[in-house]
């Protein structure tokens, strides 16, 4: 049987990075901090909290895609694997740090 690729997990947490309370976004997992855009890397397949590292994630980057907008790269500072996740700068719930995102623009890997 195969495995789904997607698992809702719209939780709110509070950030592992900058300490601030982050709320579900109501419509998609909510993986990252809307605030210092740093995430934990728990996943396997998005929203499946199968990973066993555990490790904060930071924000290295920002892409800019045709059809998904903004793409925050973040890459584990614990085991150092890269995950490619969409910003949800246009969220009506905590929407992600608009300045932040176009800062990373410019950010080398």
């Amino acid at each position: 049987m195969e495995q789904k690729r997607f698992s809702k997990n719209d939780n709110g947490f509070i950030c592992a990075h900058c300490g601030k309370e982050v709320k579900p976004l109501g419509y998609t997992s909510r993986n990252h901090c809307p605030f210092c855009l740093w995430s934990l890397h728990l996943d396997v397949n998005p929203g499946d909290r199968a990973c066993l590292c555990q490790g904060q994630m930071e924000p290295v980057k920002v892409e800019l895609d045709a059809k998904k907008g903004y793409i925050i790269v973040h890459k584990c500072v614990k085991c150092g694997e890269l995950h490619r996740n969409k910003a949800a700068h246009e969220a009506t719930i905590q929407p992600d740090n608009l300045s932040l995102l176009i800062q990373l623009t410019t950010a080398q890997i």
